[in-house]
């Protein structure tokens, strides 16, 4: 009668409870890279802990757990008094059990009521389960600090390892956070944590369970942290359209608590290299440019040296990380920088590009400079100085039979902008809206070898120009592609239609409204970098589209099937449209303004893209398996630069690219290569 004139839940549901835990997404071959969590909790079993971390546990917070029945009467109440009578900290005293009844059902409020409860709440939960199963859920639900919930979690936050793998010192550490798990953070206080660390160690040694050599080497081991890399920190953009997607489909309640299993659509191999090819593309621009200085000063910003940390020091440094730092002391031959808690040392080779001779002529201490790491000698960080002057580049790749994204980078640095370049930004795509032009009068029966006047024209007072300033008379309509030349682009969108021309658009996937004039031939018209690369696919698919999606299947943590992603497919133009215009795509990379990507030596074809004073370049190409598209800019619309154009500004990344995606596909080829190809690959006219 006392137990059930208190309002109690219900113990029984804990027969059923299933707590809080993490959506996981995987790549393609299964590998986990990303995750959305209210808590941070990986549900384990009990042989998921290790001996030494369950008894580490039991000695600091419950030595008797074995034996008691939910309850030490004597340490309960007068801690019940401690707490009621003293304005001071709150007395411990409950055991395992009390912590979880109070965990999942109670407040921490400091009532006596309260209490009760949570006596009578134990007293049930050890009456309906075993110790195993207690423990169990004790270790899958108690805060363990930084969002982290249970020990599963803990030792993957903490030491990149499962809790069944944990040596003596990283389970007596794991096992005195529960106390304060900020006072006693590793991270935030490392001292407490030591010292907290220790005081669980001696108590094993009391308990008897370790002995005095292996306690005495343990509290001398350092506390030996190694943490993961931060969570979404891999593909951000990617995550973060997957996020909105499933939040669209599932809510966010589900998405963030019910522990989904993702199997998404991207190749993590793919997104590193794409992630390099972006940064290293951008740094190769940076360095034509020069250097312009401009750098933030944390000392002129009124901040102190000492504490200041960048968003970027979350992220693991390894060899080809780009990532800021704080200059902290400025020679004529060296620069010594922080990059977290690691130091980093420039000399006059590393920032020779700039084109000074000292570094005390540009840097001073206090600024932040832009670094590439080079190699790491025990804390000292190698690397070369670069710049960010705010140009952007996106990249997104996809597979051409299957609609499957392989790859996303949305720009920069996605801790200082999580604005999604790939799929959010509308720029204009300068020649590479000309595959539309041409896509519609080959529609109307022109083939490549047909001609196209390359003349002055006047249409009003619009006088049209050619990049270069020239014109080169009677030429092919395959000359005229490959070699981007304006006035046949505008000829052929006169004689196609310039409303059949956006008609072909829209139906290769361009969702924007285009006015129907006659400048869109050249590209003016605003589109996505994702839309770009879903239309440019429909080529080597003989003319089908096969939209782009991030997620094939998802499922519940227990593996029952909720959503799996059929492809959209949809015929956008003939099979014979498709392959003749991949005679004219195919010269662009072997004679035209992408011939760069010829160093290949694999079938390809695009399309390169360049706007009116150079403020965007585009590269769009495909091999039989894989369509890529980069785009490069500044936000803010500002050029690029004299003759930055598509093949000098984007091609490069989109090369360094697609020699990783097609590195295992040696002997692919396109759709009736056979009869449209000569023995070197070169496209034959008809």
């Amino acid at each position: 009668m006392l137990v059930y004139s208190v309002n109690l839940p219900q113990i029984n549901d804990l027969e059923h409870y299933q707590p809080m835990t993490t959506t996981e997404l995987y790549d393609i071959h299964g590998r986990s890279f990303g995750s959305f969590a209210l808590e941070r909790r990986v549900v384990v079993g009990y042989s998921g802990f290790s001996p030494l971390l369950r008894q580490a546990v039991i000695s600091i917070e419950d030595k008797n757990f074995e034996s008691h029945w939910g309850i030490n009467l004597f340490r309960v109440f007068g801690a019940a008094w401690h707490d009621l009578t003293s304005k001071g900290r709150a007395q411990g005293a409950s055991t395992l059990t009390m912590q979880l009844a109070r965990n999942l059902f109670l407040s921490d409020a400091r009532t006596l009521s309260r209490k009760l409860q949570e006596i009578f709440l134990s007293l049930q939960i050890e009456h309906a389960f075993t110790k195993q199963q207690i423990f169990t859920l004790y270790g899958n639900q108690i805060y363990l600090g930084s969002g982290v919930y249970g020990f599963e979690a803990g030792a993957e936050y903490y030491f990149s390892k499962h809790a069944d793998d944990l040596t003596l010192p990283e389970a007596a550490l794991l096992a005195g956070l529960p106390k304060g798990p900020v006072e006693f953070s590793p991270v935030l206080n490392p001292d407490r944590a030591l010292r907290r660390r220790n005081t669980v160690i001696n108590a094993m040694l009391e308990d008897g369970v370790i002995t005095a050599a292996q306690a005495s080497a343990a509290r001398s081991a350092p506390l030996g942290l190694h943490p993961e890399t931060p969570p979404n920190s891999v593909a951000p953009w990617f995550i973060e359209e997957v996020r909105r997607e499933l939040e669209r489909r599932f809510g966010t309640t589900e998405v963030h608590e019910a522990g989904l299993r993702v199997y998404t659509t991207l190749d993590l191999d793919l997104q590193h290299t794409a992630s390099q090819a972006v940064l290293d593309g951008l740094a190769a621009y940076e360095h034509r440019h020069g250097w312009r200085g401009g750098l933030l000063n944390v000392i002129a910003g009124g901040l102190d040296v000492n504490t200041f940390k960048h968003p970027d020091w979350s992220m693991a440094t390894s060899p080809g990380t780009y990532i800021h730092a704080l200059v902290t002391g400025v020679l004529p031959y060296q620069v010594t920088a922080r990059v977290g808690e690691h130091q980093l040392l420039l000399t006059p080779e590393d920032w020779a590009w700039t084109g000074f001779h000292t570094a005390d002529q540009f840097l001073h201490p206090g600024d932040l400079i832009y670094v590439r790491i080079t190699g790491q000698a025990g804390s000292l960080l190698r690397g070369t100085l670069e710049e960010d002057s705010g140009t952007q580049a996106a990249l997104l790749a996809m597979d051409n039979t299957t609609g499957d994204v392989l790859a996303l980078v949305g720009g920069r640095d996605f801790n200082l902008s999580q604005f999604d370049r790939a799929t959010q930004a509308e720029r204009q795509t300068g020649s590479s809206f000309k595959a539309y032009v041409y896509t519609a009068a080959v529609e109307q029966g022109l083939t490549p070898s047909d001609t196209v006047e390359d003349t002055p024209v006047s249409f009003g007072s619009w006088t049209p120009h050619n990049y270069d300033g020239q014109f080169k008379g009677r030429i092919s309509l395959l000359e005229a592609f490959a070699d981007s030349r304006n006035i046949p682009a505008i000829r052929l969108a006169e004689h196609a239609g310039i409303r059949n021309v956006i008609a072909i658009a829209h139906k290769f996937g361009i969702t924007t409204n285009i006015p129907p004039y006659l400048p869109i031939a050249l590209g003016s018209a605003e589109v996505t970098l994702e839309q770009q690369v879903a239309a440019y696919s429909v080529f080597p698919n003989d003319g089908l589209r096969i939209a782009p999606h991030l997620i094939r299947r998802v499922t519940s943590a227990e593996g029952l099937p909720l959503f799996e992603d059929a492809p959209e497919v949809s015929e956008v133009v003939s099979a014979k449209t498709a392959r003749t215009m991949m005679i004219m795509l195919r010269d662009v990379t072997h004679s035209g303004t992408g011939a760069a990507a010829a160093a290949l030596h694999h079938p390809l074809g695009g399309k390169t893209g360049t706007t009116n004073d150079f403020t965007d370049a585009w590269f769009i190409g495909f091999s039989p398996s894989i369509t890529c598209g980069v785009w490069t800019g500044y936000d803010d619309r500002r050029s690029l630069g004299d003759r930055e154009t598509g093949a000098k500004a984007a091609l490069p990344i989109w090369t360094d690219f697609m020699k990783v995606a097609i590195a295992d596909k040696p002997n692919e080829s396109f759709p009736g290569d056979a009869s449209s190809t000569g023995p070197t690959g070169t496209p034959r006219l008809p």
